[in-house]
């Protein structure tokens, strides 16, 4: 269901919509990605995708119904699923379109240990959406792991959902630490969602990889 206090005017760079569609272009195939954007109300970036530049792009509504749609076609769990994945998938359009631009790249060849460049790369990653996506991105960190609060949140804008809706943004994270890492996984949990009510959306992430033990 879409909430009619949405917000029409907040909007991706064309630069992040295209990385955006192009990701769930890649998981769903040409076949699901048109039938998605169908059901989406989005026929006009079925063939043409929006161009590599910082122009106000897809709305965060837009946005919020494209992933709206991916659940009403595939369902809760596969949505999610799917969505996690074009999340994954989407890192290295991310790499390839903004890494000149923060200097993310430099993350990879750092001999710093692993605790440094797991937070190097979330604050880059809060960087990156704080100054290109139109949201705003707090970043925090407790004694067991660090979160990431989206106070405006554009996966889930004028949506309510049971259960929590951003699974998107946290295939970006989790790709984002495999990277950084140089090939662990995190535990990352969405733990609040504006979707559900929620003020805000936090995703968790663990700082002992998955499979290591606490030191």
């Amino acid at each position: 269901m879409t909430l009619a206090f949405a917000h029409p005017d907040s909007a991706f760079p064309n630069k992040i919509s295209r990385i955006l569609l192009q990701s769930v272009r890649d998981v769903l195939g040409v076949n699901g990605y048109s039938a998605v954007l169908t059901t989406a109300r989005l026929t006009h970036l079925i063939e043409v995708l929006p161009p590599s530049d910082f122009e106000p792009g897809m709305t965060f509504v837009e946005v919020g119904r494209l992933f709206e749609a991916l659940e009403s076609i595939y369902g809760v769990q596969g949505s999610h699923r799917l969505a996690r994945r074009a999340g994954q998938e989407s890192f290295k359009y991310w790499v390839e379109g903004l890494s000149g631009v923060l200097g993310i790249a430099d993350v990879l060849f750092s001999v710093l240990p692993i605790g440094w460049r797991v937070r190097i790369g979330l604050e880059t990653l809060a960087e990156i959406f704080n100054r290109y996506s139109g949201q705003r991105v707090v970043l925090g960190e407790s004694h067991h792991g660090y979160f990431l609060a989206l106070e405006r949140c554009g996966f889930c804008e004028g949506r309510r959902t049971e259960s929590p809706a951003c699974a998107f943004p946290i295939g970006v994270l989790d790709e984002t630490l495999f990277w950084v890492s140089r090939g662990r996984r995190f535990s990352i949990e969405e733990t609040a969602c504006i979707a559900c009510g929620d003020p805000v959306c936090s995703l968790l992430v663990e700082k002992t990889p998955l499979g290591a033990t606490e030191g």
